[in-house]
């Protein structure tokens, strides 16, 4: 029998085969590539949802005594046409109002939220002298979305028996709120529901007419007294400072009500002689929240009781994970437990977001192992435990890969990634079952013992090489088209087309390095003992 001519590699499959199959640096990529994959699992920052960039901001323009009707030719109008100007502004709608308009503005979603807002005030600013005359300094109020949603929410409430005013709540849950708000990547926190403390000025009418008097007159007096006046008179001649101060007017009911607003045949006419102050809070703001509790059904107690509450809310960085955010936030909440229950304020915790994306992670995570289970399962009855092995072994370092490459280029893991991965796993394990299946056959076939191990599991691997990579390079092109998908869809499901293609690539490239490498290793050419053969 003649030995087979050795065999001529033809694809960088058989290259890739032929460079690692003996190469110590082989099992070292190895483990290297699941570490950097675990690394990369542990600190990708986590989060429910993907936190798609919206810019966009409002411009208020004050013009007082001007008609809607001037308000849009003089100022609305102009300045519609000058930001349409700027580039990456998808929308640009004004409204006249009396006395003043509003122009909002929204960009195209994936632009730079800093520096569409920077564009937006310079665009204002340089055409300040085209505003006519009246008009006071435009307000620019850029659109915070992607900081505007809350990752936890606290209900702030007063327990059983305690006697605690809206105020004194405010009070204490504001010392909470500021502490909260210096934690490492909390970007924003509010509070919902609260009433704060105020001088509550009830003028008579009838007595203000009495006395010629106007609501204007009224406000100015009273803001002409409400603040501090210091101020610094010079030196002296020993060089130190001479400070003059003005102590605050207005500390309660009785000082606001002995503001002078007016003289009357040369006597002044005080506050409290025509209206009623008094202390309390700002009624004036309709706003609260109560929360309702729900007794048990063999309670005796009512069905639900209602409470006032403050809900403070806290939203994350863009980027950051929002599981080590939440963590935090409670954290220092747990600190002023003992705090809060002393005063007779108890809290619940309403929403945790990096919980509720902690837990979506390690589910689809589970599932991703019960799959990879699955797989292996099969291939033990079609190929044999070993080549199952073998293959089984693959799909966590192409998933290394991919997760290792996401973190290095800034995404974060949500379920839109995980998605991305759980839609690519079936396709991962079809470059190295391609390859296993023709190895498996290369051991079985005629040939088998005068050809060498390393050349059967090269030539195996080179054999398919160009049909999987086109195949392949088929597949990445029918997801290529998502990543021009524009507007919200398109920023909502961008983990796809950036993490299956890569997925796929490395798939290639492990299929051709490690499949062969661990086939020298686990398999064996079977024993061939032909009977048939007639001695000579």
């Amino acid at each position: 029998m003649n030995k087979k001519t050795d065999y001529e590699i033809t694809d960088y499959a058989g290259k890739l085969a032929k460079g690692f199959i003996q190469s110590p640096l082989t099992s070292v990529l190895g483990v290297f590539l699941l570490l950097m994959g675990y690394l990369a699992l542990s600190v990708m920052p986590r989060e429910e949802d993907p936190q798609i960039a919206i810019s966009g901001g409002a411009i208020i323009v004050v013009m007082p005594g001007a008609s809607p009707k001037e308000i849009e030719n003089v100022i609305v109008n102009p300045l519609e046409r000058k930001l349409r100007e700027v580039r990456g502004i998808e929308h640009v709608y004004g409204m006249s109002m009396d006395n003043y308009g509003v122009v909002n503005v929204m960009y195209y979603i994936g632009e730079n939220r800093e520096d569409s807002n920077l564009k937006l005030y310079d665009k204002v600013m340089q055409n300040m002298d085209l505003m006519p005359k009246g008009v006071m300094q435009p307000l620019i109020k850029p659109f915070d979305i992607d900081i505007d949603i809350p990752i936890v929410t606290m209900a702030f409430y007063p327990k059983d028996g305690a006697d605690i005013s809206d105020v004194e709540l405010f009070e204490k849950v504001r010392i909470v709120q500021q502490r909260i708000n210096a934690v490492d990547n909390v970007a924003k926190t509010t509070l919902k529901g609260v009433h704060k403390a105020q001088f509550n000025v009830q003028v008579d009418m009838g007595k203000l007419s009495a006395y010629h008097l106007s609501m204007g007159q009224i406000m100015k007096a009273v803001q002409s007294v409400a603040v501090n006046v210091p101020d610094v008179k010079g030196r002296t001649a020993d060089n130190k400072l001479i400070m003059f101060g003005v102590k605050n007017a207005i500390e309660n009911p009785e000082d606001v009500g002995n503001v002078i607003v007016a003289q009357y045949m040369g006597s002044p006419i005080y506050l409290k002689d025509v209206a009623e102050v008094t202390e309390g809070i700002d009624f004036q703001n309709f706003k609260g929240a109560k929360i309702e509790f729900k007794a048990e059904n063999n309670s005796s107690a009512p069905m639900s009781e209602q409470r006032k509450q403050i809900t403070l809310t806290v939203a994350k960085l863009a980027g950051t994970n929002a599981v080590f955010v939440s963590e935090d936030v409670i954290a220092v909440l747990n600190e002023y437990q003992k705090e809060l229950s002393k005063a007779g304020i108890g809290y619940i915790i309403t929403r945790n977001y990096g919980q509720r994306a902690n837990e979506a992670v390690n589910e689809l995570m589970h599932h991703l192992i019960i799959t990879i289970i699955i797989i292996a399962l099969m291939l033990i009855f079609a190929l044999g435990w070993r080549e199952s092995l073998i293959v089984t072994f693959t799909v966590p370092a192409i998933l290394a890969i991919t997760l290792f490459t996401a973190y290095m280029t800034g995404q974060t893991m949500n379920r839109i990634t995980l998605f991305a991965l759980l839609l690519s796993l079936g396709l991962l394990v079809d470059a190295a079952i391609i390859v296993i299946e023709n190895i498996h056959r290369h051991l079985h076939s005629h040939e088998v013992d005068d050809r060498t191990m390393d050349e059967l599991l090269i030539e195996a691997t080179d054999e398919i090489g160009a049909p999987t990579n086109v195949a392949t390079l088929a597949i990445i092109l029918t997801m290529v088209p998502m990543a021009f998908v524009g507007g919200m869809m398109g920023s909502f499901m961008k983990p796809i087309p950036y993490n299956v293609p890569v997925a796929l690539v490395a798939s290639l490239f492990v299929a051709y390095i490690f499949t062969p490498y661990l086939s020298s290793r686990l398999l064996h050419k079977p024993d061939h003992h032909d009977t048939s053969k007639d001695h000579k």
